[in-house]
């Protein structure tokens, strides 16, 4: 058995356990599914991944763009529980992004302690860039897999998250006809 140094002190380190393969009689749609996963993703980030490259920004700043795009006037604890990221990986994105003049900060108007985000038009200009390859991409797929694609898609989408996820991603997915586009954003 090797030993292992830690602060001084030598260890006797433990073989980590061989990792199990997946059979090969496992099930091939399930895989094939699994795969397919890794192949979209990819292809559906590809555009805008171009894009970003010319800002000097990356999929972080996206999703980032994406979420305060889509909800104008979400608070950055609202933010950072859509990403479920650390207070400093977002806060570095953000300060970058302000600085640059794609987002804004305003104070909340009835809790003056809250910092309320909102693109600002080269932002809106930013999002429309990066939004419209994927919309076409996902249109043109949904088109391909029959009437019945957009809501087998949901489906399975959802059904993917962890259940504890579920409620509050489709509370931040649900939009109403308001022209700012979020219930209860105010």
């Amino acid at each position: 058995m090797s030993k292992t140094r830690i602060i001084g002190k030598e260890r006797p380190s433990v073989p980590p356990e061989p990792q199990k393969a997946v059979p090969p009689d496992a099930d091939e749609p399930i895989m094939e599914a699994i795969e397919l996963l890794f192949f979209g993703y990819r292809d559906f980030v590809s555009d805008p991944d171009v894009i970003l490259t010319s800002y000097e920004f990356g999929r972080a700043h996206h999703r980032v763009v994406h979420f305060v795009g889509r909800n104008p006037g979400i608070t950055v604890a609202e933010l950072l529980s859509i990403l479920l990221i650390t207070k400093q990986s977002l806060a570095r994105v953000l300060r970058q992004l302000i600085e640059r003049g794609f987002i804004e900060q305003k104070t909340g108007e009835k809790d003056r302690r809250q910092r309320r985000l909102y693109l600002t038009a080269a932002g809106l200009d930013l999002w429309r860039r990066l939004l419209e390859p994927q919309h076409r991409r996902v249109r043109r797929a949904f088109a391909a897999a029959g009437p019945n694609a957009e809501r087998a898609w949901r489906d399975v989408l959802l059904a993917l998250l962890d259940e504890e996820h579920r409620p509050e991603v489709e509370h931040v997915i649900a939009k109403d006809a308001s022209p700012e586009g979020t219930k209860d954003r105010k």
